[in-house]
């Protein structure tokens, strides 16, 4: 057991919840208070339910409330899951017990366990998920609904599938319970932080390098697959990038940047911003565990330790979420990760896919133009 000491990112409870109510025919009900309720309610804007714990039901126990919203729900929904918070789980409530009348989904996920990806990964693991053999298609993973580019990375991983004629196996976790019944043996992720391990995993779609290698891999592993148009895609849209960065640094010096994300995000925007505008990575903190890909970066769980980082290294640039945003003083900003607040998001945008890395780079070299422009 770890304690929860990441205000700045979600915890286990929420990454369940975010990867079950992904599932349309799920009804997610979080087995505690009302915080633990609408936190990742006010997150997910989705449909979930919750026992709203009190005092009485700390001292006497849960079962009754807990058994009569499962009862409720059951006929209406293909399967019932049962995310556990922190009191009922401090208490020791043998939930599988009290409710097993029912066929549930039971994730004893609270908040002390970890960060949101232990949490997400835990709950898919509980799904049933049945990988039919010689099922068509590949999966995609690392969709998760708190994720500001989720929409548009799902579409931008259909797409690109769709263009070499591969169809879509399970999306992880944005599809419908039925869906769960047709998982393909394959997966290609949008997101590395939350591989799944249903499926031989053949690469990953965030920034143009792994696009290359996944879909020479997919190339080998399906017969008859039309890689052109996306190796003529790849060739334009790198182009075109370095052409608008080429222009931007003909004017400007290469700007100097701090990066908050989580570390796959944080990673694939250092990398990028290296690539294509030569720029001085002076911090890049990781809102997850980093992995061994992610060796440059440093776990931050504190807005101390942010506001200290921009204050310290004063960048031109500053990616990350509404809590870098409000420290990042003059500096230009980009949003790379939740929260983001007080704007309005209403398109698909991605960042991954040929898609997401033009985006990314577009709402870039804007942010930092606007800067120069206005002599900050």
């Amino acid at each position: 057991m770890q304690g929860c000491l990441n205000p700045v990112w979600p915890c286990a409870l929420t990454g369940a919840v975010t990867a079950l109510s992904g599932f349309s025919g799920i009804a997610v009900i979080i087995h505690g208070s009302s915080g633990c309720y609408f936190y990742p309610a006010t997150l997910l804007h989705n449909d979930l339910h919750s026992t709203f714990l009190v005092e009485q039901e700390v001292i006497f126990g849960s079962s009754e409330r807990l058994i009569g919203l499962v009862h409720e729900l059951s006929p209406d929904y293909k399967k019932v899951a049962v995310v556990n918070s922190c009191v009922p789980s401090i208490l020791g409530e043998d939930i599988r017990d009290i409710l097993s009348e029912f066929n549930i989904i039971f994730v004893d996920s609270p908040g002390y366990t970890g960060d949101f990806e232990s949490g997400y990964l835990a709950a898919v693991k509980d799904l049933p998920v049945c990988m039919e053999k010689n099922a068509e298609g590949v999966n995609i993973e690392g969709i998760n609904l708190i994720d500001p580019f989720a929409r548009g990375n799902q579409r931008e991983a259909e797409r690109l599938l769709q263009l070499m004629g591969i169809p879509v196996g399970t999306i992880f976790c944005h599809d419908s319970y039925q869906s769960l019944a047709r998982t393909a043996d394959f997966s290609i992720t949008v997101n590395p932080d939350l591989c799944t391990g249903y499926g031989h995993q053949l690469g990953s779609l965030l920034g143009l390098n792994s696009i290359r290698k996944t879909v020479t891999v997919l190339a080998e592993t399906f017969c008859n697959t039309d890689t052109s148009r996306i190796e003529i895609e790849l060739l334009a849209v790198e182009e075109r990038i370095t052409k608008a960065a080429d222009k931007y640094l003909k004017r400007f010096n290469p700007p100097a940047v701090t990066i908050f994300s989580t570390c796959s995000y944080s990673g694939f925007a250092a990398a990028t911003l290296k690539h294509y505008l030569d720029a001085d990575i002076l911090f890049c903190g990781s809102r997850n565990d980093p992995a061994r890909s992610c060796m440059n970066n440093e776990k931050v769980t504190s807005l101390a330790v942010i506001e200290s980082a921009i204050r310290n290294h004063q960048p031109d640039l500053v990616l990350g979420s509404t809590f870098e945003r409000s420290v990042a003083g003059d500096a230009a900003f980009v949003g790379l990760t939740p929260p983001i607040r007080g704007e309005f998001r209403l398109s698909s945008k991605p960042l991954a896919g040929t898609e997401g890395e033009l985006s990314f780079m577009e709402d870039v070299l804007n942010a930092c133009m606007d800067r120069q422009q206005s002599g900050k």
